[in-house]
C-alpha cells in the first residue's frame, strides 16, 4: 500500500506537468515539427565533433558508528568520441577494462538536457556487476564478483528565471556570453529505483564482529521520490575560460525491503536525503574548446538498527572539441 501511495504521488509530480506541456506543444505543432524545434540546429556554425575521455562509476557504503564497507567498482576509465550542437550533445564510450581477469560488468548511462526555458533535467541507468569491498577494520580488499547493483533515477529542476545560458551549452562549446554572470534557481521533484544483492551476505567474511545480524543483507530494494531545489550557474573568467557551478539538495520518502539470509524487514524510517552537484570549466576560441567537468550525486538513508546506506554517482569528463562550418563568414 506504501508503495503505491509513493507511485502515486511520483504520477501527479511528474506526469501531470509533462503531460500538459507536451499537449500544448502539440497544439501548435506536429510531430517532425516538435522534433526539429528542440533536437534540430539547422546553424553547421554550431556543430562541433569531440573526443574525450571519461571517469564514472557508482559505488555504495553500509556502516554504522564505528564500521563501514565501501563496494567500489573496477574499470572507471572510458574513451570515446561524439558530436555537439546548441540543441544536443550525443557522446559513445569505450569502457577500459584493462588486463585483469576480475573487472566490473557494467551499464552506465547519465545525461543532462534542458526541456523548454525552464527545466533543467538530468537522468541516470546503472547496471554494474562485480565490486572491491574495501573495508575500514583491516580485512584485505577482495573483489566480489557475485554482488549485483542497479540504479534508475532521474531529476527535474522547474526554474523560475528562464534559463538564460545552459550547462549544456558550455559543454558543447557555444559559451558566447553576453553578460559576465548567469544565475537561475527553483524547485522541482527527483525519483530514483535502488537495488543491490549478492548471492550470499554482501558483507566480507569475518564481519560478524563488527555488524549486528541486520546489516548481513542478501538483497535491497528501494523506490523513492521526493523534492528538490537547486541553484545553476555559469560565470565567465579570465583567458576565455568560462565556469560553472550547480547544486540540487533534495529530500523525499522511500519504501525499503532488506532480505536477510533466513529473514526479511521493512526499515521503519522513510527519509532520503541527497545533494546533486557540478562543477565544470571550459576554454572556448574560434575553432575548438576544451571543456572539464566533473559532478555526481551523494544518497543517503538508514536501514534502521543503527546501520546506514549509502550510495555516490561520480564523472568526469575532459573533452576536446573542433567546430565546423565557416566561422569568419559574419566577420
Amino acid at each position: 500500500m506504501i508503495k503505491r501511495i509513493y507511485m502515486l504521488v511520483l504520477v501527479l509530480f511528474v506526469a501531470i506537468p509533462a503531460q500538459s506541456q507536451i499537449l500544448k506543444e502539440l497544439d501548435t505543432l506536429d510531430v517532425v515539427k516538435l522534433v526539429d524545434e528542440l533536437f534540430i540546429d539547422h546553424d553547421i556554425d554550431n556543430y562541433a565533433i569531440r573526443v574525450f575521455s571519461n571517469y564514472k562509476y557508482k559505488n555504495f557504503k553500509l556502516s554504522n558508528e564505528d564500521s563501514k564497507v565501501r563496494y567500489i567498482p573496477r574499470n572507471r576509465f572510458g574513451v570515446g568520441f561524439g558530436f555537439s550542437s546548441r540543441k544536443v550533445l550525443i557522446d559513445i564510450a569505450f569502457n577500459i577494462k584493462g588486463d585483469s581477469e576480475d573487472y566490473t560488468r557494467r551499464f552506465d548511462m547519465q545525461g543532462t538536457t534542458i526541456v523548454g526555458k525552464k527545466n533543467y533535467v538530468n537522468f541516470y541507468v546503472q547496471t554494474y556487476r562485480g565490486f572491491d569491498a574495501k573495508t575500514n577494520y583491516g580485512e584485505p580488499t577482495v573483489f566480489r564478483d557475485d554482488v549485483r547493483s542497479v540504479t534508475i533515477g532521474a531529476n527535474v529542476l522547474h526554474t523560475i528565471p528562464e534559463i538564460e545560458f545552459s550547462f549544456s551549452l558550455l559543454k558543447a562549446g557555444l559559451d558566447d556570453l553576453e553578460k559576465k554572470f548567469y544565475i537561475s534557481g527553483g524547485f522541482g521533484a527527483f525519483w530514483f529505483y535502488d537495488y543491490f544483492s549478492a548471492d550470499g551476505d554482501v558483507l566480507p567474511d569475518n564481519s560478524d564482529a563488527f555488524f549486528n545480524d541486520e546489516a548481513h543483507i542478501k538483497r535491497y530494494n528501494s523506490t523513492a521520490v521526493g523534492m528538490l531545489g537547486g541553484v545553476l550557474s555559469v560565470f565567465k573568467l579570465p583567458y576565455n575560460l568560462i565556469g560553472s557551478c550547480n547544486l540540487m539538495p533534495g529530500v523525499g520518502l522511500m519504501y525499503k525491503h532488506v532480505t536477510l539470509q533466513d529473514d526479511t524487514y521493512r526499515p521503519s524510517k522513510p527519509f532520503i536525503y541527497k545533494l546533486d552537484y557540478s562543477v565544470a570549466i571550459g576554454y572556448n576560441v574560434e575553432r575548438y574548446y576544451i571543456s572539464l567537468i566533473y559532478g555526481g550525486g551523494m544518497y543517503t538513508t538508514s536501514l534502521n538498527f543503527d546501520n546506514l546506506y549509502r550510495f555516490d554517482l561520480t564523472k568526469a569528463k575532459i573533452a576536446f572539441g573542433y567546430k565546423l562550418g565557416n566561422r569568419n563568414k559574419h566577420k
